[in-house]
């Protein structure tokens, strides 16, 4: 759904943790203020179960959606998601460290995931949007969308290549484990999809080629797509498809500047104060953006001023919604009063509704504001927005709308988002993968994370 509403959207508008360090303590971080530490310990707990106990449990992956009613329209309680898979695979690491399970459940769980996505249906090396859990064959997203979505399988290997670094000294199951892993990353053929040009495109269909006929351009939530597809060491392409495809030839650098802030990327669809706020999230659950630079941006002020203008709007409140305010804040792609909707700051796109993972997965931009918002949230609207796994996808105080569901690509940039603030957990282990500090070299950029 996600990414049905990207394409309308678009057109309409610290070291590296060793492998046998495991931190097991809840106790007070630094950075995380006394009055909020207990309920940040149980959010990131709570939200951390959807990829546990919630987990389809074939695969092992995390379900595309969850609904606590247990009522599915479309009969998907079992279908599971690739990129919230990908997220999913990172909370466990989450959940390993801080002791809400063990290693030895996290590997073994870990261990049935890579199997499943081992044998499940692969186009040229990448996985569809979907997949059946009980057998791992592709659901299609849409008519013409049956075979390989990249940018799904993007998120999918940025949260492999994190396990894989965090398991290859271990034993000898968890270096196996690694070896598994390792040998997906390089069957994915990044060089197939850009259809011979200089641009990456999101799909290809054994039964309709390429007529979705999407080329990715930035600026939106795929760039950790290129940087894998100039990382990999199998399948690599050139620095002329980042430089052409996803930067325009330069078109890709812009200066809005909104409540005092300003967006140096050019948002596609021309969104007036940027775009859904899941593009300052999921591109960079591994990719460190502290510090992270390229002749187009810097990546760190560009996603802090993303998250800084989307709650000025909320703040500012200019179509009187209900709720709105310093404790309330966050638009970003999510369920919403009808249907699905890509929820932004400006005036065509904001329909009321709020999606906790907006201002939970932008922690590390935003401690004190995010903070805020989740005290306010757990403590003033309770059983209403919160539940068995954390704070359900969405709410509209306007409207009286509570539904009690959840979506995996909402909650798992949560869990990751509020453990790289606390520790950097994440960052640190993708970007030590060699092939991630040499792609990144390759394209241009410069990091504190990078080794001469």
């Amino acid at each position: 759904m996600r990414k049905l509403k990207t394409f309308v959207f678009y057109l309409t508008i610290v070291a590296v943790f060793n492998a046998c360090s495991v931190s097991k303590k809840a106790a007070t971080q630094p950075g995380i203020p006394k009055e909020y530490d207990a309920i940040y310990n149980d959010v990131q707990h709570t939200t951390f179960q959807y990829f546990w106990d919630g987990a389809e449990p074939t695969s092992g992956l995390a379900r595309e959606r969850f609904h606590v009613d247990n009522i599915y329209p479309q009969n998907d309680k079992n279908v599971v998601t690739i990129g919230g898979g990908g997220f999913g695979v990172m909370a466990i690491l989450v959940g390993i460290e801080r002791g809400y399970i063990t290693r030895q459940q996290g590997v073994d769980r870990l261990e049935k995931i890579v199997s499943f996505l081992q044998k499940a249906d692969r186009f040229h090396g990448a996985w569809p949007h979907w997949l059946y859990g009980e057998t791992g064959k592709v659901k299609p997203f849409g008519t013409k969308d049956d075979g390989g979505d990249l940018v799904e399988s993007a998120f999918m290997i940025q949260g492999l290549l994190s396990v894989r670094q965090y398991l290859k000294d271990g034993n000898a199951q968890e270096r196996a484990l690694a070896a598994k892993i390792d040998q997906l990353w390089k069957e994915v053929d990044w060089n197939w999809y850009r259809n011979g040009q200089n641009v990456l495109y999101w799909h290809w269909s054994p039964n309709y080629a390429w007529e979705m006929n999407f080329p990715v351009k930035g600026y939106n939530e795929c760039l950790i797509m290129y940087v894998l597809a100039a990382s990999s060491p199998t399948h690599g392409v050139p620095p002329e498809v980042y430089h052409e495809g996803w930067a325009q030839n330069g078109k890709i650098k812009d200066s809005i500047v909104r409540y005092g802030f300003t967006l140096k990327l050019h948002h596609q669809g021309d969104p007036p104060n940027g775009g859904p706020l899941f593009w300052a999230h999921y591109s960079y659950l591994g990719l460190d953006p502290r510090g992270l630079k390229d002749r187009y941006a810097d990546y760190w002020e560009h996603n802090k001023n993303q998250a800084l203008i989307n709650r000025a709007w909320c703040v500012e409140n200019s179509k009187g919604f209900k709720g709105y305010g310093p404790g309330s804040w966050g638009l970003t792609s999510s369920y919403s009063v009808k249907g699905y909707a890509g929820h932004a700051p400006d005036e065509k796109n904001d329909l009321g509704v709020i999606a906790p993972t907006a201002a939970l997965s932008s922690m590390p931009y935003t401690p004190e504001y995010s903070m805020q918002a989740m005290k306010h949230w757990y403590e003033n609207l309770g059983n209403s927005v919160y539940g068995i796994y954390g704070f359900y996808d969405a709410f509209s105080e306007t409207d009286n709308w509570f539904p009690k569901w959840y979506l995996a690509i909402d909650q798992g940039p949560i869990v990751v988002m509020m453990e790289n603030y606390r520790t950097g957990l994440l960052w640190n282990l993708f970007m030590s993968c060699p092939e991630v500090q040499s792609g990144l070299k390759k394209l241009g950029f410069e990091s504190p994370q990078l080794k001469e």
